[in-house]
């Protein structure tokens, strides 16, 4: 335990020594890496992230928000794959995440058996209970229950030829109780300290598929974990008039379980919430930011895009009305004022295991961020 304290200890110093792109990049470059695991439900890997982040905080002088801890902690149940994923076709070995993916709600099962072809993409091995589809894009997510039968996808651009037999071992693990926890911090008001502006992003990811393959998670959601760092590490040098405060969820994956339970148990008053701005998907933005929520809130909208043509930041700021798509809904649903941005352009990757932080540009990062200080200048500067 002291010696992965150490590490997070010494991976803080390194990356609050780094500015601006700099240390976004090394961010996005540490969050995605191997030893996270993809931030899920295998190696510890949410685990791990909460571990950093909460640490990346101290080290900006951001204060608890619970006043003890970081972590407000609950949990749900889960399925797992942290052992075999073994799945041959035709008699050829697949690789998982490139070849293949096991649908999150399937069950472990080992045999071998053939295939029946029922439509153009999908096949079944009766005896096993085991589905094999065609697909054009393989594309994973997490579930909280478990089939009673398997279901292999498989990229129909690799298949030369029909699936005809199938050889399996695969080993699923049903968590009913994960435990996990948001990490929720705060920076207080100098004037009006119960005047609260929050930022938001969800820390967690998809995790590994056996114990070859695991999904980076960069642009989804590495890239607004970041952002959302980067500003708590200006507002904790820099306190403002309001209170600043830094939410990082788990659970977004698994249904915005995260926001759910935090709008459900809240750590401060939701009533004292100004202004709310959610960030997922953040590492591109060539094609500019589509704002959720923007019709619901036209006075705060017609601010935003104000500040972004005044500063010039990004090419275009799209309006899109109310919608359940990230970890903001919740709190909209309470009452709380709150915008869901998005980057536009560049990479397709998602939920992948090409998620990663190489292809991942970050090239509006720095406009964005800019947009966002001034942005919340203007919800502070109001009479």
């Amino acid at each position: 335990m002291k010696l992965k304290l150490l590490t997070l200890l010494l991976l803080a110093t390194q990356l609050t020594q780094a500015q601006d792109i700099k240390f976004a990049r090394k961010m996005v470059d540490t969050l995605t890496s191997k030893y996270f695991w993809g931030r899920g439900y295998t190696n510890d890997g949410m685990g791990k992230a909460a571990d950093f982040i909460s640490v990346q905080l101290k080290s900006y002088g951001v204060k608890p928000m619970s006043g003890k801890s970081y972590l407000q902690e609950f949990s749900y149940s889960v399925n797992a794959f942290p052992g075999k994923v073994e799945v041959e076709i035709n008699g050829i070995a697949l690789v998982p995440g490139k070849d293949f993916l096991i649908t999150p709600d399937s069950k472990g099962v080992k045999g071998e058996g053939k295939l029946t072809q029922q439509d153009s993409t999908h096949f079944i091995d009766q005896a096993n209970r085991i589905i094999v589809t065609l697909e054009n894009k393989l594309t994973w997510s997490a579930e909280q229950t478990v089939l009673d039968y398997t279901v292999i996808q498989l990229d129909k651009k690799l298949q030369t030829t029909l699936p005809q037999t199938i050889k399996v071992d695969i080993e699923n693990k049903f968590i009913p109780n994960f435990k996990t926890g948001n990490i929720c911090g705060v920076v207080k008001g100098t004037v009006k300290p119960d005047s609260i502006i929050v930022f938001t992003a969800h820390y967690d990811h998809l995790g590994g598929m056996g114990d070859k393959t695991f999904f980076p998670g960069a642009n989804d959601n590495a890239s607004g974990v970041t952002q959302v760092l980067s500003l708590a590490k200006y507002y904790g040098e820099h306190p403002q008039p309001y209170t600043m405060a830094f939410i990082f969820f788990a659970g977004e994956e698994a249904g915005l379980l995260g926001s759910k339970y935090f709008t459900e148990h809240p750590l401060i008053d939701l009533k004292n919430i100004r202004f709310l701005i959610n960030l997922d998907l953040e590492g591109t933005g060539i094609e500019g930011i589509t704002v959720v929520n923007a019709s619901v809130f036209p006075k705060e909208f017609a601010l935003l895009k104000q500040v972004n043509e005044k500063g010039n930041y990004l090419v275009k700021v799209n309006s899109r009305g109310k919608a359940a798509n990230s970890d903001h809904y919740f709190f909209s649903e309470k009452g709380v004022p709150a915008f869901f941005m998005y980057t536009l352009g560049g990479i397709k990757a998602y939920h992948d295991i090409y998620d990663i932080s190489a292809t991942l540009p970050l090239n509006e990062h720095e406009d964005l961020f800019n947009l966002l200080l001034k942005f919340n200048d203007g919800l502070m500067g109001e009479r």
